[in-house]
């Protein structure tokens, strides 16, 4: 298969992988490697021990057992920019760039181990269905994976002309974008094309990775995008909005307006991966409120002097979204004690010191009562 004839492809570029993303700072990361004499391709399509990659010479299919098989996040990933042996049966990935940005997320196994979803995404689109009620807690924990893994969050509210009163619609995205500050919300119909000219606009330059539970309408926004039915769409359950994975696998496809789109099976659980900085970004009003808490290391629970606690009073900071926040913060934190030994000590060492000064306020009061 000539490279001329994959999707995306152009002969005006100077380089073939242009379409895919490639630019002058992969060329000078490849560098070593092409000395070598091995083909620079971006990695398509990963399924059990094997990846379809888009190189100048076309589409190849490169065994993985060269790249460190035993840690999760290390393995090759849809989105990895590689280094392919030029020939070979079977044919070899040698390594993989270093990722500029990456997609993790926590599996849902005990063993609590970071899932790679895509690697070197610009923009993570949240598809979320106005088929059914909108789940804000989601959206967020979408959000914190988004901000961390580096990548610019867009909120694409799909099936937009089920809502056809323009007042409904418009307090359906002001829900979302204060639930999603610095985010772009955009409202799509892929059926009857509104807002989908301000989306290819959004996801035009750099890659893309297309995220969503199933039913949200992806392979539908990822077909509009493509202006092509590329991927295979299935109808959603009336009672629930939920649809089967359409989507098994992450594919790489080059969008004909330009960027790359990385679709993906759809996510029944979206687990926190050491997404601290993530769920900061998501709920930045606490943590520009907590500037003015009387203490620097305020919890937000009861301390005189909470700002964020006085901003719910006064419903400038709705409850739901203190609530949310604290159930993340936890969740992450779990997470990341489970892998990072020292802060699991410094998380003890916390509670032991705050069980002792319950003790010691618990012993004064009781000296007081005696005392009177």
């Amino acid at each position: 298969m000539s490279f001329s004839s994959l999707p995306g492809s152009s002969s005006s570029t100077s380089h073939p992988l242009e379409p895919y993303g490639w630019d002058a700072g992969w060329e000078a990361e490849f560098a070593p490697y092409e000395a070598e004499g091995l083909l620079a391709g971006r990695v398509v399509r990963v399924d059990r021990g094997q990846c379809d990659v888009v190189t100048a010479d076309g589409l190849l299919r490169a065994d993985t057992a060269f790249v460190t098989p035993h840690d999760p996040l290390r393995v090759v990933c849809t989105g990895d920019w590689v280094a392919v042996e030029p020939g070979g049966n079977p044919r070899y990935v040698r390594t993989y760039l270093p990722r500029r940005t990456a997609f993790v997320r926590s599996t849902s196994s005990q063993r609590s181990e970071g899932q790679i979803l895509a690697a070197n995404v610009d923009h993570a689109v949240i598809a979320v269905s106005l088929a059914v009620e909108l789940d804000l807690g989601r959206i967020e924990r979408f959000l914190a994976l988004a901000w961390e893994s580096g990548a610019q969050p867009v909120v694409v509210l799909t099936k937009a002309d089920l809502v056809p009163d323009p007042v409904t619609l418009s307090y359906l995205v002001q829900d979302v974008e204060t639930t999603a500050p610095g985010v772009a919300v955009v409202p799509v119909s892929s059926l009857g094309g509104e807002g989908l000219d301000t989306l290819a606009a959004i996801v035009g330059g750099g890659t893309s990775v297309l995220l969503g539970q199933s039913g949200a309408g992806k392979s539908t926004l990822a077909n509009a995008l493509l202006g092509e039915d590329v991927m295979d769409v299935q109808a959603t359950r009336d009672v629930d909005g939920k649809g089967r994975h359409t989507t098994t696998t992450r594919n790489l496809l080059a969008l004909p307006g330009g960027g790359v789109l990385i679709d993906t099976p759809g996510l029944r659980g979206v687990g926190l991966w050491d997404a601290e900085t993530g769920v900061g970004q998501v709920f930045s009003e606490i943590a520009e409120l907590s500037e003015r808490c009387r203490f620097h290391d305020c919890a937000h629970e009861a301390e005189p002097g909470c700002a964020v606690l006085a901003a719910v009073d006064t419903g400038e900071l709705p409850e739901r979204r203190l609530q949310s926040y604290r159930k993340l913060q936890r969740e992450n934190q779990r997470i990341v004690a489970k892998t990072d030994a020292r802060l699991r000590a410094e998380i003890r060492k916390d509670w032991k010191r705050k069980g002792a000064m319950g003790k010691a306020a618990m012993e004064a009061k009781r000296g007081a009562h005696w005392r009177s």
